[in-house]
């Protein structure tokens, strides 16, 4: 045997070797997918009274004394033996043995499909990417191209479920929602929009659609041979689609915005047109969309927020906002000059399974591979569409919508460099306990109150489980806010308050993702009494009943491994919205108010927290420094 004949048969037995590990590996995790996943507990029903009683103590901090012992009588009622709260809590276990996941059907309604507000600044968030410097064309068509690429890697993982099972310490959590991102579209109906799942159907999608100067192109991502096509064949298609599309033409994405009933009965009108149901369909059925757009508009001279506000609502009908499809979960911002990003429609999904999909593209972006040039199947095609004199109509209706809303949003984005989690965790106290009480202590800061305090906490460790409420505004936490704005109140005593402030944070944090919080199981009776024709009940009426769930404060934290954060509108008009990425040794903040509310502003918000934050990183440094003495 020659050298070269046995060299070619090393690597063969190699190879074979290593094909035959990777089909072992992938087997294995597929029967941990089916096996962890089939084996998930459901969602339990917590006792009515451990809720109702939670419930009163989360009340307490945002009420009068007055108004507090109305709500406590109202709750007696409701609890008591023949009141309704027996009832309703019958009809719901009936439900939970019944159900896989009591609340997932109810919640996906009644969160998302009935709600007809815009899913634009309401419910989509965005999530900003490291931001990155484009000088030419081709710098920027070639990071779009790695973007496609990276997904398209990604996606191999979901085809074949060997996307990595995650845990929540020993527990298995349902991975349901990383198979429900890719081929996935919102369905616009007059009075409930519905959802497709393609990327699950028997024939999925092989191709993505590129947006550019509001003209949509389909572009078949799988050579003949069914393998991706490589970066530079996708640069090449997407040079394509730029030379073809030098001039804006009607902004059709911008129907998009619009109040779900307005866009629903738009959407009908526009699929009456045998040419314009086409292009809505292959719009619906891809992969994901890519938007490639111009220079950032109306710059605010913050590259971060620059770019939050691009993906939030791509800065309106004079900036971006007809380049888009607001109905598809997953779709690719990537700007001119370097603001980069995704926006998502919220429906599928929470944050954390986005945050992964931008972490594996930015990983795939740095290993740098090549692969291996695919057969083309086609050039980009043009979608058409035939806009009628109503249709143009609709445009401008949802143009001046949609202005309304961009004038409102305003957002301060930035990295606070003081600390991060390292610090925090030094001090043995949890970092996103820890945030939240900083969160806390900048609203009561800047209004002298307390203030309804939503945190998602994920309920992935039950079969279908997406989230419960954290309700992080507490009679500790208000306690914490009045120690550290005391200035005659000792140092040790403030670190005492903000201990038990994170230590009460952290244990409603582990009831809520043990399913055990209150705003789920309230929400559940509260549709059991609709569901069986009953009149809701009193409860749901009560001033603590309303006062605690207007969350002026909405937050969530959605870790990522690279410099990037998620962003979105506040819940309420005069609200926050606070998103953030905690690191080892900073955090990244994507904060937000409306212009309409005389009361919030997102830069005095940032001055606060910024101020909470190194207040309390001071007094634990000082407690640590004298208890070393």
């Amino acid at each position: 045997m020659s050298v070269s004949a046995s060299y070619v048969l090393r690597q063969g037995l190699q190879w074979g070797r290593i094909i035959r590990s990777s089909n072992i590996a992938m087997v294995a995790s597929r029967r941990l997918h089916h096996e962890g996943q089939k084996a998930l507990p459901s969602l339990p029903v917590p006792e009515l009274d451990l809720t109702l009683s939670k419930y009163l103590k989360t009340v307490k901090p945002l009420v009068t004394d007055d108004e507090f012992r109305l709500t406590s009588e109202i709750v007696k009622k409701f609890a008591s033996q023949d009141g309704i709260g027996a009832k309703l809590q019958s009809l719901l276990e009936a439900r939970a043995k019944n159900t896989e996941n009591w609340l997932a059907d109810w919640w996906i309604n009644a969160a998302y499909l009935d709600c007809r507000g815009p899913v634009v600044v309401w419910s989509s968030p965005g999530l900003v990417f490291p931001l990155q410097e484009f000088k030419t064309l081709d710098d920027q068509l070639t990071f779009a191209a790695k973007v496609i690429a990276g997904t398209l890697d990604y996606k191999i993982m979901v085809d074949n479920k060997t996307v990595p099972v995650e845990r929540m310490g020993k527990d298995v959590l349902d991975m349901s929602q990383y198979f429900k991102i890719l081929g996935t579209c919102r369905i616009p109906g007059v009075t409930r929009d519905s959802i497709q799942f393609y990327g699950q159907s028997a024939n999925p999608p092989k191709h993505i659609v590129v947006a550019h100067n509001n003209h949509f192109f389909k572009i078949d991502v799988y050579g003949k041979d069914g393998r991706p096509l490589n970066v530079r064949q996708l640069v090449h298609q997407l040079r394509n689609v730029v030379e073809r599309s030098t001039h804006p033409t009607h902004p059709i994405g911008i129907l998009t915005t619009q109040n779900r009933n307005v866009w629903g009965k738009a959407y009908k009108e526009l699929r009456k047109d045998k040419t314009n149901r086409a292009s809505i369909e292959e719009i619906q059925r891809c992969i994901f969309l890519v938007a490639l757009d111009g220079p950032v508009v109306n710059p605010t001279g913050n590259e971060m927020t620059d770019a939050a506000l691009t993906c939030v609502h791509g800065n309106g009908p004079q900036g971006y906002a007809g380049n888009r499809w607001y109905d598809k979960t997953i779709q690719f911002v990537v700007g001119k000059k370097g603001a980069v990003g995704l926006t998502y429609e919220h429906t599928p999904a929470e944050g954390p399974p986005i945050a992964n999909l931008m972490d594996h593209i930015m990983d795939y972006m740095m290993a740098g591979k090549e692969q291996q040039q695919a057969e083309e199947l086609s050039r980009p095609h043009r979608l058409m569409f035939n806009i009628s004199a109503d249709i143009k109509q609709d445009i401008e209706d949802a143009k001046v919508a949609l202005e309304s809303l961009v004038e409102d949003l305003e957002m301060t984005c930035f990295k606070f460099s003081g600390f991060g989690k390292k610090f925090i965790k030094s001090h043995q106290l949890s970092p996103d306990s820890f945030l939240q009480m900083a969160i806390q202590l900048a609203f009561y800061r800047i209004h002298k109150e307390p203030g309804a305090h939503y945190e998602s906490a994920s309920t992935r460790k039950f079969i279908h489980g997406r989230t419960e409420t954290i309700r992080s505004c507490s009679v500790e936490s208000v306690t914490f806010a009045k120690a550290m704005l005391n200035e005659d109140m000792p140092n040790a005593e403030k670190v005492k308050c903000l201990r038990e402030a994170v230590e009460a944070h952290k244990n409603y944090a582990i009831n809520a993702v043990n399913g055990m919080g209150v705003d789920r199981h309230l929400l559940g009776l509260k549709l059991a009494a609709i569901e069986a024709g009953m009149d809701v009940p009193t409860l749901f009426m009560d001033v603590g009943y309303l006062r605690s769930s207007h969350m002026r404060l909405s937050t969530s934290q959605v870790p990522a491994r690279c410099e990037a954060f998620m962003c979105f509108g506040p819940l309420v008009p005069d609200g926050y919205g606070c998103c953030y990425n905690p690191r080892e040794n900073e955090v990244y903040f994507g904060t937000s108010a409306f212009n309409s509310s005389p009361e919030t502003y997102s830069g005095t918000f940032r001055e606060a927290l910024e101020q909470s934050l190194m207040e309390m990183h001071d007094v634990l440094v000082e407690d640590s420094l004298k208890a070393k003495l």
